[in-house]
């Protein structure tokens, strides 16, 4: 995001101007802000703070004027709590907040949401699909959409790309749609956890049994409400446990 110049280290063949500096008098959005590394979060506020950028590899500093969205799928205040997001950071950043409920606490939206995200992907992919059948519209309302809008998108995009009529049916949607979570989420709500056990090993086993019920990395991290690369994390941290006490 803060560009580099040529030779800045191996394989920076060429420079590159960075996130900032490309949007100079305009608007950057920062997804996933509680998942920056903490070096990157210090030179982000030091850049919040000054209005300047230095390319790595640089010694010039370059005025930006840009306005900064940052999101993140975490509550900013436990990732604070937890070490993953400075508090000098989340202070400069929280100007505005703006709170998203998850898609499975706004149903209301799904119809608007289906029609736009069918409005795009019929561009996308030259197709004319309307909308989706009676059987998929009550499907939808009865998922809990663990990855959100982002989710929606890729199944109907699936749909999309396979529909051979109209409306969207259910042998359009993926087979195990629905179904996956909901069977892990059977499983899991029956964990129970021995008198004095530690919060570390309630995530660990929640999160190797969440992997076990699904047997698929993404959709265990979209259930357990963390980003894929929390989940990978997690693991090598458990893998590296078991290696030191073998």
């Amino acid at each position: 995001i803060f560009g580099h110049e040529r030779g800045a280290f191996t394989g920076a063949a060429e420079r590159r101007i960075g996130c900032f500096e490309l949007a100079d008098g305009g608007t950057l959005l920062l997804d996933e802000i509680g998942e920056m590394p903490a070096p990157t979060q210090a030179k982000l506020l030091r850049v919040l703070e000054d209005r300047k950028v230095r390319r790595l590899g640089s010694k010039v500093e370059t005025p930006v004027d840009v306005r900064v969205l940052a999101a993140t799928n975490k509550d900013p205040e436990q990732a604070v709590a937890h070490g993953q997001l400075r508090q000098d950071l989340y202070f400069r950043l929280n100007v505005f907040h703006i709170h998203l409920p998850a898609l499975r606490d706004r149903k209301e939206d799904l119809a608007l949401l289906v029609e736009h995200v069918l409005r795009d992907l019929n561009a996308k992919h030259s197709r004319q699909v309307r909308g989706v059948n009676a059987e998929v519209s009550e499907l939808f309302h009865n998922y809990a959409w663990p990855g959100n809008v982002r989710e929606l998108r890729n199944v109907l995009e699936r749909a999309v790309i396979v529909c051979d009529r109209d409306l969207i049916g259910r042998s359009h949607l993926p087979a195990d749609f629905g179904r996956t979570h909901a069977t892990a989420a059977s499983e899991l709500s029956s964990l129970r956890f021995p008198l004095g056990t530690t919060v570390d090993a309630m995530e660990r086993e929640l999160i190797l049994q969440t992997l076990a019920a699904t047997n698929n990395k993404t959709r265990a991290a979209e259930l357990l409400g963390i980003s894929l690369k929390t989940l990978h994390n997690k693991l090598k941290e458990y893998e590296a446990d078991r290696a030191e006490h073998r």
